[in-house]
């Protein structure tokens, strides 16, 4: 584990990362915020009749980490079902703490360098643990009023 944690691959990702302005009328939306850095990653999410990601909104104020992980979840949300999403989150938040495989979503083995920092962990959960709450948040009715 001799790889730089801040990498070229992470700063390229933290540089382009896609859909970077919220929806306008959202399904569901959740914001999420790492307390030991401030990272904050807002996600809004649509889905379409099948129930998959059919839009995806962000607003992300983060770390190169936490930039970097909205990224590689933005580049492969469309088409995802709510519990993939939820699936994904859980498999990262596993994996970070040791105590999973990689999880398998493109991209993620760019964050090994970042496994014994723990204090970064949350800011690379953020997009996926707001995203998984986006989603579940499109998938209940909504009252009529």
């Amino acid at each position: 584990m001799n790889a730089p944690l801040y990498n070229k691959e992470i700063l390229r990702l933290a540089a382009t990362i896609p859909y970077q302005e919220r929806l306008a009328e959202p399904m569901g939306s959740a914001e999420k915020r790492s307390p030991i850095c401030g990272s904050r990653v807002t996600v809004d999410i649509n889905l379409g009749d099948d129930g998959r990601v059919s839009e995806v909104g962000m607003l992300v104020r983060a770390c190169a980490l936490g930039q970097a992980s909205s990224s590689l979840l933005s580049a492969d949300v469309i088409g995802k079902t709510p519990e993939e999403l939820a699936a994904a989150r859980d498999a990262l938040t596993a994996w970070l703490a040791g105590e999973g495989a990689l999880p398998d979503w493109a991209g993620f083995d760019l964050f090994q360098p970042a496994l014994p920092h723990s204090a970064r962990h949350a800011s690379i959960r953020l997009a996926f643990e707001a995203a998984a709450e986006a989603a579940a948040q499109a998938q209940t009715p909504r009252a009529v009023s």
